[in-house]
């Protein structure tokens, strides 16, 4: 018999909240795009594990992920999916698989942190690629739990 997860925080879930609203301008952003998926198949459902808003299906792009504040565009039907890691695509290193949504909850929090300042600094840091540390942080938050501040 498994332990019962434990209720958040009162203070953690303010923070959240506060976080919810410095990001909301990428949140909108992906409620935008999110909306356009729809009309060609996504589908929409609440994810509190995550903190986000996720559209399933989403029909464009190379296959994967990707985060706007709240709203995570999902191309597949399972964001539990089995991944490899940046460092392992780029061919760095042999690491064991991730999971998806692991990767992008980290991604969730630290646009909770940035808020509008999240993208400017992402694409700034090198955006999609291997060497960008916030894609690091977020594989190593998939591996381990702990660790998604770059």
């Amino acid at each position: 018999m498994s332990a019962a997860p434990r209720p958040t925080p009162g203070w953690l879930r303010l923070l959240q909240w506060l976080g919810a609203l410095w990001t909301l301008p990428n949140t909108l952003i992906g409620l935008l795009a999110g909306a356009a998926g729809l009309l060609a198949g996504a589908r929409l459902r609440w994810s509190g594990r995550d903190c986000a808003l996720v559209f399933d299906h989403w029909p464009w792009g190379p296959g994967g992920a990707i985060t706007f504040g709240n709203v995570i565009l999902h191309t597949g039907h399972d964001l539990g999916m089995q991944c490899r890691t940046y460092a392992h695509q780029a061919g760095e290193r042999v690491e064991p698989l991730i999971r998806l949504d692991d990767h992008e909850r980290a991604h969730v929090y630290q646009y909770l942190v940035l808020g509008p300042l999240y993208l400017p600094a992402y694409l700034l840091c090198g955006g999609v690629s291997a060497r960008n540390p916030f894609e690091r942080a977020a594989d190593r938050y998939a591996q381990t739990g702990r660790g998604w501040w770059p």
